[in-house]
């Protein structure tokens, strides 16, 4: 199971993973916590296309049902509204999901643990990857819900009990990475204009500890990711340099996507190369 803020962020953030896993036979349940309602248009050629200014919402489910068709896996809406993202000092809107208390967000993705049985889960860090409120609010609904799903006692209408084993935080865009990247694009595409773009990338991302306790080799599935993201035509421009990189150079450079081991109630040995290291194939089965 993976929890994130908005439609869209499941094809940034994972879907080569979900798209592996697939294929080798797990089930993957990709949970939104919001609608997308308060997002921007960021591709100037849906501009133009008149659900977009009318419905925006509407059009952000057609895509996200357009995404997971590419990748094949099951999807959930917790069905909150989109928090948007205030300029400093401004307060949040009323009844967005960062302003929902978390006794009371959390309920839906409790259900939704206990009903789903999954063995692992990947959310946002504390700082929710970057500072939005919704993805800060989606790292703590689903520590909060983890916890209170194993818990008989909280929610007890909410289904049987379940234990999550092991709980990743996503750490797949690092400064590591994009040196990486940077280093073998250079090396393989010196006149390329993606050059450019990367160094502009590289002046903001300024070098920090490499976090990941788990590299998911997912370079047979890029061309899957690409295409879920794609399908978030509002979200992304398709020729967008900050998402799409071309995949013979990652495949190169970094061809996996990167997480960090928070918790396990398995014993685990980091560093690891699966997700589900250490859980015993009988529980899988």
């Amino acid at each position: 199971m993976a929890v994130h803020a908005h439609p869209d962020d499941e094809s940034s953030k994972g879907a080569a993973t979900y798209a592996r896993y697939l294929a080798e036979g797990a089930q993957v349940l990709v949970v939104s916590c919001t609608g997308g309602q308060r997002g921007s248009i960021l591709n100037p050629a849906i501009d133009d296309v008149p659900l977009a200014h009318r419905d925006l919402a509407g059009l952000r489910r057609l895509e996200m049902a357009a995404a997971r068709n590419v990748i094949g896996f099951e999807h959930r809406w917790l069905g909150y509204f989109d928090s948007g993202l205030p300029e400093e000092g401004e307060p949040l809107p009323p009844n967005c999901f960062a302003t929902i208390p978390l006794e009371i967000s959390a309920e839906p993705l409790v259900r939704l643990i206990r009903g789903f049985r999954p063995h692992v889960i990947i959310g946002y860090d504390e700082n929710g990857g970057y500072p939005h409120p919704d993805h800060v609010r989606s790292h703590e609904i689903t520590t909060y819900a983890r916890d209170a799903a194993a818990d008989a006692a909280r929610y007890p209408d909410a289904g049987e009990p379940w234990q999550i084993p092991k709980y990743y935080y996503d750490r797949l865009f690092s400064y590591q990475k994009t040196r990486a990247v940077y280093d073998e694009l250079v090396r393989r595409y010196p006149d390329s204009p993606l050059i450019a773009e990367f160094e502009g990338m590289r002046r903001w991302l300024t070098e920090t500890p490499f976090l990941a306790t788990t590299r998911i080799d997912v370079g047979d599935y890029l061309d899957a990711k690409d295409a879920a993201l794609r399908s978030h035509a509002s979200q992304v421009a398709p020729d967008s340099p900050f998402f799409f990189w071309p995949n013979d150079v990652v495949r190169a450079a970094w061809p996996t996507d990167d997480y960090q081991l928070i918790d396990s109630k398995v014993p685990a040995v980091t560093p690891e190369t699966d997700l589900f290291a250490g859980i015993p194939d009988e529980a899988l089965a």
